[in-house]
């Protein structure tokens, strides 16, 4: 008896009611073009803003959903940089970030391109620049060649949620992929969600699977909205509902070719991704308004550094050491900026005196 899906003697023959998946279907597209159509009545500065927000969201949850943390600002200046857009003098960047962020721009931007082994195989390799993953030395850029199983849980008890097929069927089952993912015909939003199970269902790698799938999902969706510019993250929304992400996939890859109740979690799922973004439009607009109000105030480019880093949500409290850190500069030198923020009504200073002394940004209402 098939325990996988891959063991079944239709796979992979999925299919879908789209009757049941209609209504849901339809709701998706229809909060596509609203977020798009809100998104392009702003004006360009704005727009790449937005975008810059999304992509470092993609990145740093796509890892965050395999338990690697990689750090915001080396994402964040890896990207504006691609982008042209001022990085704000933020530090190097580290050949693991680039690898991630290099596999999502090339996922989004080049869209339309043809998706070929040779492109996974770039893929792969630059998510595993040094060939390990953590201490292990694996294959990148290539299919496997060694079995893979899905296993949580402390050794000796492990827990096997998926095994994949054997690595001598790889190469023809990713032939089969590709060639319907590249065909003309489908809905692109529905190859998204398709497309995903499908990926991960194969595991053609010996690592990175997961993020992959995600990218591939992002390429489709641009593909369905005709747009490199992004504007929500299907990769973030996941991570929120990660239990339950990969609860649906072990369902779906030890059930039948039916894969309506995946396909109906996926949508769900996009569609709250594209509610999370009202709020991030808003967090764009709020900093669009800020330096709007404070047009008028000269600022060094120390100042412009740490507030920028204020308004793309600093974690902890702010203190002229960490001021200092920031900007690297003199303690004496962050306490003057500070000093003359205060004057300006841009800073706040905290009740607490001495060491405990911190700051924070004021409310301006624009000039």
């Amino acid at each position: 008896m098939a325990e996988y899906i891959h063991e079944l003697p239709d796979w992979p023959g999925f299919r879908w009611s789209r009757e049941l998946l209609a209504e849901k279907l339809a709701a998706v597209r229809h909060n596509q073009g609203r977020l798009l159509g809100r998104m392009e009545s702003l004006g360009f500065p704005l727009r790449q803003n937005a975008v810059l927000d999304t992509l470092t969201a993609d990145v740093l949850k796509t890892s965050e959903i395999e338990g690697e943390r990689l750090d915001l600002e080396m994402v964040r200046s890896s990207i504006a940089r691609r982008m042209g857009m001022e990085t704000g003098g933020l530090q190097a960047v580290d050949r693991d970030v680039e690898g991630v962020v290099e596999m999502m721009l090339d996922a989004t931007r080049n869209h339309l391109q043809p998706l070929t082994a040779e492109r996974l195989f770039a893929w792969h390799a630059s998510l595993f620049p040094s060939g390990r993953s953590g201490m292990k030395r694996i294959e990148t850029g290539s299919w496997r060649t060694t079995s893979m199983q899905v296993v949580s849980g402390p050794v000796g008890r492990e827990r096997v949620h998926y095994e994949a097929p054997e690595a001598a069927r790889v190469g023809y089952e990713m032939q089969a992929f590709l060639e319907w993912f590249n065909a003309a015909g489908e809905d692109w939003v529905v190859k998204a969600a398709l497309g995903h199970l499908w990926f991960v269902t194969i595991h053609p790698f010996e690592d990175g699977n997961g993020r992959i799938a995600r990218a591939i999902a992002d390429m489709a969706l641009a593909r369905s909205e005709d747009s490199s510019q992004r504007f929500y993250s299907m990769s973030a929304q996941i991570r929120v509902e990660r239990a339950e992400y990969y609860q649906r996939l072990e369902q779906a890859q030890r059930g039948t070719m039916d894969a309506t109740a995946w396909m109906d979690w996926f949508l769900a799922c996009l569609d709250r991704a594209m509610q999370g973004a009202q709020t991030a439009l808003s967090g764009v607009l709020a900093r669009s308004r800020f330096w709007e109000s404070v047009a008028a105030v000269p600022l060094n480019e120390r100042q412009r550094l740490v507030l920028m880093r204020l308004l793309d949500g600093f974690e902890g409290s702010l203190t002229t050491s960490k001021w200092a850190k920031l900007a690297k500069c003199s303690q004496d030198t962050a306490a003057r900026d500070i000093l003359a923020l205060i004057e300006a009504g841009i800073l706040l200073r905290s009740r607490e005196g001495g060491r405990s002394t911190s700051y924070a940004l004021a409310e301006i209402s624009p000039a």
